[in-house]
């Protein structure tokens, strides 16, 4: 929307219309979806008056109306799949990475869950028919992961021009959970500017932990990452893009048989995460991952190999 359009919304004046587009909320359906009190430190204004903001935008935009299974089937039909490298992996995820969704991607260190994410940020690039989105990537890089030369060494195994294939993944560092949550809406500029298909947050929970120490930090922790998450899955939805978190684990000491590795964020993430992807270490190069929970595939393993060229399949 222009200024002026915005403007034109009961409740919003000058002022009020150059914060939001300096905020990057400068779509219906972004004002729409937003909680009152995002709004009130946006824009500075009352509970009332965000309310009324929030409530016209919905009245303009269809975002309070009721759909029929067949036009959500039919809006199913523009889902996008990024291939992870392995036919394997991809199987069983039904296809790859989705749009409109968020895929997570947890486990130990050095389980190679940033190796997909960059493997999938080189392959978002690829012509549809390759298992691309012809479409780059943003990539919010949380641990300093983001190694240039090791995108350059995949994109050359993959045929693809080095320079160009960099050129079109938008890095940002972020240095504590606030900064991230802030790269998370700054992402949105990116998206309308540029042909986007995948936002890679590598990873999700790191800066979080180090952030909120202690039990007595938990629920601010999980409220603050509620928050994050939701803004991810907006964007994913907004835009159709696929969004790709890695995740960090922990031991449990009370689980006695099995593994007793989970993921961090307990169920705020779990929620979210239309996909939950378990990746462990196997033999030499090789890693196994288990699909342990999506809304409409069983639970099941691949195992994939980690090599020079990237993710590729064990042969």
């Amino acid at each position: 929307m222009s200024k002026k359009e915005l403007e034109s919304l009961p409740g919003v004046g000058e002022k009020i219309a150059d914060k939001l587009v300096e905020a990057g909320c400068d779509e219906l359906m972004t004002i729409a979806t937003m909680s009152i009190g995002n709004l009130v430190d946006i824009c500075d204004i009352g509970e009332k008056t965000a309310a009324k903001i929030i409530e016209s935008a919905k009245e303009i935009s269809d975002v309070g109306n009721f759909k029929t299974g067949m036009e959500k089937l039919k809006m199913r039909e523009n889902v996008g799949r990024i291939s992870t490298g392995s036919a394997a992996l991809n199987e069983l995820l039904g296809g790859g990475i989705e749009t409109q969704c968020i895929s997570e991607f947890y486990g130990a260190y050095g389980s190679s869950k940033t190796q997909i994410a960059l493997q999938t940020s080189v392959n978002v690039q690829k012509p549809k028919k390759d298992g691309g989105l012809s479409a780059g990537a943003i990539f919010i890089d949380t641990e300093n992961t983001f190694i240039p030369e090791r995108v350059v060494q995949m994109a050359k195994a993959q045929g693809m021009d080095p320079e160009k294939v960099l050129k079109n993944i938008f890095v940002a560092r972020a240095f504590n959970s606030d900064h991230q949550i802030l790269l998370a809406e700054k992402a949105e500029e990116v998206l309308k500017n540029n042909k986007v298909g995948l936002i890679i947050v590598d990873s999700l929970t790191s800066l979080f932990r180090s952030d909120y120490i202690g039990r007595g930090e938990l629920a601010p922790r999980q409220q603050r990452l509620n928050r994050h998450m939701h803004a991810l899955h907006r964007l994913s939805t907004t835009y159709n893009v696929a969004i790709l978190v890695t995740n960090q684990v922990m031991s449990r000491p009370d689980v006695l048989f099995g593994d007793p590795t989970v993921p961090i964020g307990g169920h705020i993430v779990g929620h979210q995460s239309a996909f939950r992807v378990y990746i462990r270490k196997s033999k030499k190069n090789s890693r196994v991952a288990r699909l342990v929970d999506c809304p409409y595939l069983p639970e099941g393993e691949a195992v994939f190999k980690i090599t020079e060229n990237g993710v590729e399949d064990i042969k």
